[in-house]
């Protein structure tokens, strides 16, 4: 690149996809400017309350899962989501998920038999963010320009410049980068300027969203179930959402608004929603903390890429924040592209490598969205019972067959196992296909596979080493005792691309071929018998993007 740079990465955006964009090209050698206009550390918006699997697997990888999980909710307060009738009323069933003291060793609860090193964790955003925060200002290449303005980028074949200033308009400059990633919300500037264009559904649900603190809440509540982490309400007055942000009496409180009502959304009376959910009287008193209404909807950019300039996260897709899926596929995406980038900056890659983010990624959001589409009209029209709050039997029936379909609905959604580790890349310019059909990809289902754009399914070595914790930061031979890799590790080193042999005397039936070639994000592109020097050499060029 001719001229001086400022860095290989511009990142604008300093939510928790920046962040991780930044702190991942970090660990590559790869230096990054992220350009936020808060300030270092301002708390960010209540909202994302979910770290999938998958994300705490990265966090892993990066050396931040364990300060994460130690975060947010105390260690022995219960993840579980619990559905009422109230926050303060009669429980109609509960899905129990461990607390984050109990999170390796709990055998109680749909997402406790997964096949990973790093279960879900539940903490709000105004947990996360900060540890992130601290952590990218600590990285090496990493610079954080908090309350900076960007405007806009012009890129040529060499890089992108950015335009930038302080908050009020002075102090204008330029930034120079390889690369530009626009990791700015949903109203980004960066997309506008690449011409992206949103499309879809654009309102599927109002929501009055109120963040309240009432530390005698819990004291209101039945002692005879535990605490949970989210609650479901269901009653005539008002359905609604409650999630716990620090156990000690934060609470944040969604109001879903009937259509009628979302004509008009000023009218709502938030305090009688709030009571209605809650299940109190007007003699009890709370603190309204911070108010974020906002509108479900269901909207994807038809494409995330300009020349140099990505888009990621809310950037390049919103919809209905359910589980946290919104700010969890956004790392995802972002990963994704941070690996790509890294590859491409150490030279290793064809710059055409760059071309599988829109390829392997988009799919994967756009068929995420449709989930969360179908989950919300689901939840939109719960069906109340009639004798939902009655006393006797019919009351009892009614709460019994009530609180076992929200039970099943909600299930998939907070134990996502199909979100987590079910997608596959099945059109994507750097994996090797054989032909294999990939297992369906559901919510809630997985089915563990080696078809190449999978995820390697997860073990245990015999030494108890976690497969994932040995990757290397390109590739990984998982291989059957005594396979010949050394003509695929002869043909890599030639060309620089990072290469690791794993040999497993005793893996999950799913790797059935002597070599299952894994890339570090965990996706299986190529599976097989050892090949010859040109099957090989062929091989790592369509890998490395090159074919």
């Amino acid at each position: 690149m001719t001229g001086t740079t400022d860095a290989d990465v511009l990142i604008i955006g300093a939510g928790p996809v920046g962040l991780l964009a930044a702190l991942d090209l970090s660990s590559r050698g790869v230096s990054a400017v992220v350009v936020e206009t808060r300030d270092f550390l301002e708390p960010p918006n209540v909202k994302c309350n979910h770290v999938a699997s998958r994300t705490m697997e990265s966090l892993r990888r990066l050396g931040i899962a364990a300060e994460v999980r130690a975060a947010g909710l105390p260690a022995d307060y219960p993840q579980d989501v619990a559905f009422r009738t109230s926050l303060t009323g009669t429980e109609l069933s509960r899905i129990p998920i461990p607390a984050s003291g109990e999170r390796y060793t709990a055998t109680v609860g749909p997402d406790t038999t997964w096949a990973t090193p790093e279960p879900p964790h539940r903490i709000n955003q105004t947990f996360l963010e900060p540890i992130l925060a601290r952590r990218a200002a600590a990285a090496p290449g990493v610079t954080l320009l908090n309350r900076t303005r960007f405007h806009s980028f012009a890129q040529d074949d060499d890089g992108v410049t950015a335009t930038i200033s302080e908050l009020d308009g002075g102090n204008e400059r330029t930034l120079r980068a390889r690369y530009l990633i626009g990791a700015d919300g949903g109203r980004s500037a960066v997309r506008k300027q690449t011409g992206a264009k949103l499309s879809g559904d654009p309102v599927l649900q109002h929501v009055q969203s109120t963040c309240i603190r009432a530390p005698h809440l819990y004291g209101l509540m039945s002692a005879e179930e535990p605490r949970a982490w989210g609650y479901y309400t269901f009653n005539p007055r008002r359905v609604g959402h409650v999630y716990a942000i620090d156990g000690a009496g934060t609470f944040l409180v969604h109001t879903y608004l009937s259509p009628e009502e979302a004509e008009d959304p000023g009218s709502v009376d938030r305090d009688a929603s709030i009571r209605a959910i809650l299940g109190v009287d007007e003699d009890f008193a709370y603190e309204v903390v911070s108010k974020e209404d906002w509108v479900a909807r269901r909207l994807l950019a038809d494409r995330f890429r300009d020349g140099r300039v990505f888009i990621a996260g809310d950037a390049c897709h919103l919809w209905v924040p359910f589980a946290g899926f919104g700010m969890n596929a956004g790392i995802a995406d972002v990963l994704n592209l941070t690996w790509l980038l890294g590859a491409r900056i150490a030279g290793w890659a064809d710059e055409r490598i760059l071309d599988a983010y829109q390829a392997e990624r988009r799919p994967i959001t756009e068929q995420v969205s449709h989930f969360a589409m179908s989950h919300q009209q689901k939840l939109a029209k719960p069906g109340l019972p009639a004798a939902l709050e009655e006393e006797g039997p019919e009351g009892d029936e009614a709460r019994r067959a009530f609180g076992a379909a929200v039970h099943d609905l909600n299930e998939p959604q907070f134990a996502a196992a199909g979100l987590n580790y079910g997608y596959s890349y099945d059109a994507s310019p750097i994996i090797r296909y054989d032909g294999g059909k990939a297992p369906g990809y559901t919510m809630g289902a997985y089915t563990p596979s080696t078809v190449p754009g999978c995820r390697a399914p997860h073990f245990r070595l015999e030494d108890g080493a976690s497969l994932y914790d040995l990757l290397s930061p390109g590739y990984t031979a998982v291989c059957t005792p005594g396979a010949h890799v050394d003509v695929l590790a002869a043909a890599a080193e030639l060309r620089g691309i990072p290469f690791a042999v794993i040999e497993a005397p005793r893996p999950p039936a799913e790797y059935d071929q002597p070599i299952t070639l894994v890339r570090q994000d965990q996706t299986v592109v190529w599976r097989g018998a050892a090949p010859t020097a040109p099957e090989a050499a062929a091989l790592w060029e369509r890998l490395r993007g090159a074919a």
